[in-house]
Formats: C-alpha cells, sequence, structure tokens
C-alpha cells in the first residue's frame, strides 16, 4: 500500500460525504478509526502533546484539584492526558469503538475515562456535570444539518458554573461550506454556542499551529451561570 493510500485525509472526505448522504453524519468516524486500526490508514489525529489553546487554558486555570472534565473526541487523549496529569477528574468520549480501544491500548494505566458515547444522543450522566468542556475540531466535522444539535449538546456538558473551551478553524461570514470535512465554523456560529445561561468571555482569531500563513482558527471560551445564590 503506497503512503497516499493510507493518508487518512482523503480517506476521510470519502466515507463523511456518503455517510452525510446516506443521513447517518457520524458514521464515517468508526469507519476512518476501525481502518486505521486495522493498519489500512496512518492514525488520524495522532499527536501527543495537548492543543496549544488547552494547555493554554489548563496553565490560566491552575491545578483541576479533582474538579470534572470532559474532553469531546477523544481522540488518541492528548488533550485528556494533560487535564488528568493536572489534576482533573477527566472523562473523554469518542463515538467510534476503535477511537476508545486505541487510547485505552495506548495509555493502559490512565486515570481518564474513556468512553464510547455520542454527542448527539448523550448518556444522561454526561449532562450538567462538568466544571470543564474542551471541545477541539468536533463541531467543525460535523455537517450544518446537525451543527445546531451539537452545538446544543455540548453545551449541555457543562456544570453550573463551568467553563467551556471551543477551538474550531475559520470559515469567513458569507462563504460557502466546503462540500467535505472540515466544515469550519463562521464568527456567528461560533457566538451562538453563547445563551441567556452560556456567556461567551473571549473570542480570538489566531494562526492554526503548525499552518504559517495559512488556515486561521477560532478559540472561544465561555462559562455557565453559577449555581443561584453561590458567590
Amino acid at each position: 500500500m503506497t503512503g497516499g493510500e493510507r493518508a487518512w485525509a482523503p480517506r476521510t472526505a470519502v466515507l463523511a460525504v456518503r455517510a452525510v448522504a446516506d443521513g447517518e453524519p457520524t458514521r464515517w468516524y468508526e469507519e476512518l478509526w476501525g481502518e486505521a486500526a486495522r493498519g489500512q490508514l496512518d492514525l488520524p489525529w495522532s499527536r501527543t502533546a495537548p492543543f496549544p489553546a488547552v494547555a493554554e487554558l489548563v496553565a490560566a486555570t491552575g491545578p483541576g484539584e479533582g474538579r470534572r472534565a470532559v474532553v469531546v473526541g477523544a481522540g488518541l487523549g492528548a488533550d485528556a492526558e494533560h487535564l488528568a496529569v493536572h489534576g482533573w477528574a477527566t472523562t473523554a468520549f469518542d463515538v467510534a469503538p476503535s477511537a476508545v480501544d486505541l487510547v485505552t491500548s495506548r495509555y493502559p494505566d490512565s486515570a481518564v475515562d474513556y468512553r464510547v458515547a455520542d454527542l448527539l444522543d448523550l448518556p444522561d450522566d454526561l449532562v450538567g456535570v462538568f466544571d470543564l468542556v474542551v471541545e477541539v475540531f468536533t463541531l467543525q466535522a460535523l455537517p450544518a444539518t446537525v451543527r445546531h444539535r451539537a452545538t446544543t449538546a455540548v453545551r449541555s456538558l457543562l456544570a453550573p458554573g463551568g467553563t467551556l473551551l471551543v477551538a474550531q478553524l475559520v470559515r469567513e461570514r458569507g462563504a460557502p461550506s466546503p462540500a467535505e470535512p472540515p466544515w469550519p465554523l463562521d464568527e456567528d456560529e461560533v457566538r451562538a454556542l453563547a445563551t441567556d445561561e452560556v456567556h461567551l468571555d473571549r473570542l480570538e482569531r489566531r494562526p492554526l499551529p503548525g499552518s504559517p500563513g495559512g488556515a486561521d482558527l477560532w478559540v472561544a471560551v465561555l462559562h455557565r451561570d453559577p449555581p443561584a445564590g453561590a458567590g
């Protein structure tokens, strides 16, 4: 098999477009990760260092001291492991069982609770309980047809008083959405993460790490109102 045949980006496009056309927008995750687990593709999203915006927020927030954190889209665990090392009681979920199998094999002694779960159909025990929610590049991996559902689900993970970090590629306002993933967010879509109870503290546009002169990145930090009477 050639290097081109093993590359995950073109295979992602084929699988994702087909899944969306079939009305199953999350199906391609397991298809992609399954092929990677079987050695048919190079492992996607295989970084071992935390995403820079995650590392920055963890450094600014200080030790987790047992507070609960969740990573949406576990991938191969870099962000979740970073949180756990810094004292967060960390859960990380992915819709693809093969991804969860790979990450638990990569970190067999991990303190992270890695589990299979679907952002578009969250189990009750994940809703409303996390002091920190980390979402890097999952929303942009879902088409516009389910964007509102996915955004609502990400917010729903927040406990009262919790913080949400979102990092997504930039799409200019008014620009057409690509035919294949990633489907970047425009500024209005990022700001739509906020509600009456979840407030946008900071929204930055910055260069995508590792892509000088290339794509830009939205980094948004939001918080949910604390419990009534708190503070």
